[in-house]
C-alpha cells in the first residue's frame, strides 16, 4: 500500500491564516486590531504569515498598560492551527474565570 494515500494536502498558510481569524473573531470575546487580537483592550494574540507557516504569538496572560510575555507558535499544519485555536480557548477560559 502506498504512503500517498495517506498525505496530507499541502498547507496553505494564506488560506489557513483567513481560517484562524475567522476562527478567532468567532470567539466573539476578542477584537481584532490590525495584525493581531485584542481581549479588552489587552492584546493578546499576533498573527504574521509567510509562505510556509503562520507565526502566532499568544499572550501568557492579558496585561494592561504594559508588554506582555508571549508565547510563540509555529503553525505548519493545519492540526497546529486547531491546537492553537484549542490554546486559544482554553486560556480565554481561564482569563475569564480569573476576572471573576
Amino acid at each position: 500500500m502506498s504512503d500517498d494515500f495517506f498525505a496530507l494536502p499541502p498547507f496553505k498558510p494564506a488560506e489557513a491564516l483567513g481560517l484562524l481569524k475567522r476562527s478567532l473573531r468567532d470567539l466573539r470575546t476578542l477584537s481584532e486590531r490590525g495584525d493581531g487580537y485584542e481581549l479588552k483592550g489587552s492584546r493578546v494574540i499576533e498573527l504574521e504569515a509567510d509562505d510556509k507557516t503562520i507565526t502566532a504569538r499568544l499572550a501568557r496572560r492579558p496585561m494592561r498598560g504594559g508588554t506582555p510575555e508571549w508565547d510563540r507558535f509555529v503553525l505548519g499544519a493545519s492540526p497546529d492551527v486547531r491546537k492553537f485555536t484549542d490554546e486559544v480557548k482554553r486560556r480565554l477560559a481561564r482569563w475569564t474565570e480569573e476576572d471573576r
